[in-house]
């Protein structure tokens, strides 16, 4: 139903009125003439008036409805369809323009545009918008205006298509990180790799004993009985625990390349789901500071990472200190098989270390923890060269300072008994990725 129904007048109005007005300033001597001119011109304004309150009706027959051709991703161009149904009994000239949200970037396509709908018929056009960041858009109505029968006036209304749309992570590039990560290989043939290697927990068969073969794999039994080394070959596990405990706090809110170290944190994640659900592992999330903020319980199958979309497409650090004990204690009280636990954060002084490191026996020893630092690779680079001023040299001394401190803690987690990774938000999901291989070739769990 059209609201606040309004009035434009047309080009077609105008000229009248202005072919008007010239004849009058033409013949101005002619006073006769100049009353005719001015009836005219009284007649045109009332018959406008006529022909909107007769056409305005036209405009509850036009329904407009908008769809998007895919689930709307961060920094992906998404292209937005707009359909207008005229189910009246006459031929109607429309111009609709679309209220998009103000923060996404309107692509090279105009988001209005001129339809002749036939009586019952159906008009679409589309254009693109590219949405910045992950969350909740709010697109408005849609403003249309509708030709008068005579041509003289627009019937303009806006129609209630408002609708929220949320803007989930970048699937496509979580994609393109697990390919990067995998290589040419899929995840099967890194399970059958790992099943050559006579890894893993299950039983698979018995074969002739290789060089290279781990002492711990022979079978003395079958060994003694067919007079030759026999390995046992195992097959790896498909049903392992993955949480991947998320820090949302402070340390996450360091931009990189234009994107936060959450940002890069929480694409790294979907890609470990994505990975592990392929290989039929249950993935789980726990998204936490100062408190729990969400939690997907574990689960395999390709479902689970639609649910990982869900579970983080709103998501955004907060300017707190993230609690680990509360996050750690929240992992071990409702994850009761062992499991594989990836804790994405990062420790840049002494307090934020030293915390980690009381909460990680909270994990420990049932459960398995990698601790995987997200560096500022610049922190780094302000190392590698010898200081050319005062300034240099204080910045440089504070920035090995940070670095001892990180090297240290990394070092404590593996003393715990847990994994470290020291990476860049440029190589964190490809080392990931590659731990958790490792973990599931090696049968630490």
């Amino acid at each position: 139903m059209a609201d606040q129904v309004r009035f434009v007048f047309t080009n077609r109005f105008y000229a009248l009125l202005i072919a008007a007005v010239t004849v009058l300033l033409a013949t101005f001597a002619f006073t006769d003439i100049g009353w005719v001119v001015l009836v005219f011109d009284v007649a045109l304004i009332v018959t406008a008036l006529a022909d909107y309150f007769a056409s305005r009706n036209a405009l509850n027959d036009i329904e407009i409805t908008r769809r998007f051709e895919r689930r709307p991703a961060i920094g992906d161009p998404t292209e937005i369809k707009l359909s207008a149904a005229n189910s009246g009994s006459r031929t109607l000239l429309l111009k609709i323009k679309d209220e998009y949200p103000p923060e996404m970037e309107l692509g090279d396509q105009k988001r209005e545009a001129t339809l002749q709908l036939e009586p019952n018929s159906v008009g679409t056009y589309s254009y693109m918008v590219t949405p910045p960041r992950r969350g909740l858009y709010d697109f408005g109505n849609t403003a249309l205006r509708v030709l008068s029968r005579l041509g003289l006036v627009w019937c303009q209304a806006s129609l209630g298509t408002a609708q929220s749309v949320k803007v989930y992570p970048n699937v496509r590039r979580v994609r393109e990180i697990e390919l990067r990560a995998l290589g040419a290989r899929s995840f099967l043939a890194v399970q059958r790799k790992a099943v050559r290697r006579g890894e893993g927990r299950e039983f698979e068969s018995l074969r002739d004993y290789v060089a290279g073969d781990e002492m711990r794999n022979i079978s003395w039994t079958a060994t003694a009985r067919r007079s030759k080394l026999t390995s046992v070959q195992h097959q790896i596990e498909r049903d392992q625990t993955i949480i991947i405990a998320l820090d949302a706090g402070r340390l996450m809110t360091g931009r990189i390349d234009n994107e936060t170290k959450f940002e890069t944190a929480l694409h790294a994640s979907l890609a470990l789901v994505s990975a592990s659900s392929r290989a039929g592992d249950n993935c789980g999330i726990v998204v936490f500071g100062r408190r729990v903020i969400r939690y997907l319980p574990p689960k395999r199958g390709v479902g689970q990472m639609d649910a990982a979309l869900e579970t983080l497409v709103d998501i955004e650090p907060q300017l707190i200190e993230s609690s680990y004990s509360r996050g750690f204690q929240f992992i071990a009280s409702n994850t009761k098989k062992r499991a594989f636990v990836v804790i994405l954060t990062d420790v840049i002084d002494k307090d934020s270390s030293s915390r980690l490191l009381e909460a990680l026996p909270l994990l420990r020893p049932r459960h398995l923890p990698l601790v995987a630092t997200i560096g500022d690779r610049d922190l780094n680079a302000s190392v590698s060269s010898p200081p050319k001023n005062e300034k240099e040299m204080f910045l440089q001394s504070a920035a090995e300072e940070l670095l001892v401190q990180r090297g240290a803690a990394l070092l404590q987690v593996k003393a715990l008994g847990g994994l470290a990774l020291d990476v860049t938000t440029q190589t964190l999901a490809t080392e990931l990725l590659e731990s958790y291989i490792r973990v599931k070739v090696r049968g630490l769990l």
